[in-house]
C-alpha cells in the first residue's frame, strides 16, 4: 500500500526510510492515474516505501516544493533529495532509475 502523504508527515516519511519515492499528484491528472498502479507494482516487488501528496490537498507542501508539473516524482536517500523526475513512467524506466540509487 502507498503512504498518504501530508505536510504533517512528509519530512518524516523520507527522514524515516533509507531510500524512498514520493508522487506528487492530483485527482484530475490523467498521467497520474496511469502512473498509480505502477507504482502500486513496483512497491509490491521491491518493497520500496512510495508516498503519495495530493497536490490539490496539500498546496502550501506543493508550493514549497515548487511543483509546477505532475505527476512529479521525488527520489529521496538517507534524508536528502537525490533526483526528480516530472511525467509518466514506465515501470521498467522507474525500476531502473531508483535502482540507480540503491
Amino acid at each position: 500500500m502507498l503512504a498518504h502523504l501530508t505536510k504533517d508527515n512528509f519530512k518524516e516519511f523520507y527522514t524515516e526510510n533509507k531510500l524512498c519515492l514520493v508522487d506528487f499528484w492530483a485527482q484530475w491528472c490523467g498521467p497520474c492515474r496511469m502512473l498509480t498502479p505502477v507504482l502500486e507494482e513496483l512497491h509490491q516487488k521491491t518493497n520500496l516505501p512510495i508516498g503519495k501528496v495530493n497536490v490539490d490537498e496539500e498546496e502550501e507542501l506543493a508550493e514549497a516544493l515548487r511543483i509546477q508539473s505532475i505527476p512529479a516524482l521525488f527520489l529521496f536517500k538517507d534524508g536528502k533529495l537525490v533526483d526528480k523526475k516530472v511525467g509518466y513512467l514506465p515501470m521498467d524506466a522507474l525500476a531502473s532509475w531508483v535502482k540507480s540509487y540503491e
